[in-house]
């Protein structure tokens, strides 16, 4: 493990925290951990070793909030598991690709993305508020393994960052899900694809896992915590959660990368 102090491993540890319950709620913690990371770890750390050491933490928190809505809310879980195992499929070679990937790559297109979710959310105020009255059609399904499956496990596995939140995004437009229904299903594909990117982490020696372990912990609590919260307030609350999380990033990375 690099040589970090005790207050960077507390900071990460509250960010873990933090991502866990976001994540939970509307997808996308890893736009809080992965850049947390990104600034913690010594300049030295390969970037490769910050994105696994993400998927490592981030495993435990989509799969604790992932039990937690299954048990709470109906999830069409047959449906969800078939976009999950393409989203390993394509978590992986996103994964494989990734080693050679530098920091200096990844901070300009975490940016990008975030201004285009923003963007979106912003321009369909009633996007994701009630969900169809009728089950979703195989052909909806086939575009949902696509998409949801392949499309975003791939990018989870290259860059990672805000795969909870494009699935909800994906799931709700494809299927036509509320946001809750939408956040419940984005755990169960995104439990897949963080193992099929962390199996080729480890493959390739690119997780810390000692500070993985900790963080994981606080992960853990803040997703399970998310869940309740979701499924408390329902969509509305989901939707604020959503552009508070986005837009708040977008700033805080603006001024990191041009005027800190």
């Amino acid at each position: 493990m690099p040589d970090i102090s005790l207050t960077t491993v507390v900071v990460l540890c509250l960010a873990a925290l933090a991502a866990g319950w976001i994540d939970a709620v509307v997808g996308g913690g890893g736009l809080l951990l992965l850049p947390a990371l990104l600034l913690g770890l010594p300049g030295s750390t390969p970037a490769a070793h910050a994105l696994g050491t993400n998927k490592a933490v981030a495993i435990v928190g989509t799969t604790g909030a992932a039990v937690t809505y299954v048990r709470k809310t109906p999830v069409d879980v047959p449906t969800a598991v078939r976009i999950g195992l393409a989203a390993l499929a394509g978590s992986m070679g996103g994964a494989f690709f990734a080693a050679g990937m530098s920091t200096e790559v990844l901070k300009p297109v975490i940016m990008v993305v975030l201004l285009a979710v923003a963007a979106f959310v912003i321009l369909r105020p009633a996007f994701g508020t009630a969900p169809s009255a009728e089950p979703a059609s195989p052909k909806r399904i086939l575009a949902a393994i696509g998409l949801a499956g392949l499309g975003i496990g791939f990018y989870d596995g290259l860059i990672g960052p805000g795969t909870g939140t494009f699935l909800v995004l994906a799931l709700t437009a494809v299927l036509h899900l509320d946001l809750v229904a939408a956040s419940a299903t984005a755990k169960i594909v995104n439990c897949c694809t963080n193992a099929g990117a962390l199996a080729m982490f480890a493959w390739q020696g690119a997780v810390l896992w000692q500070l993985a372990g900790l963080m994981a912990l606080f992960n853990l609590v803040g997703g399970m915590v998310g869940a309740h919260t979701a499924l408390k307030k329902g969509s509305g609350f989901v939707r604020i959660v959503l552009l508070t999380t986005v837009l708040g990033l977008v700033v805080k990375m603006a001024y990191e990368q041009w005027l800190a």
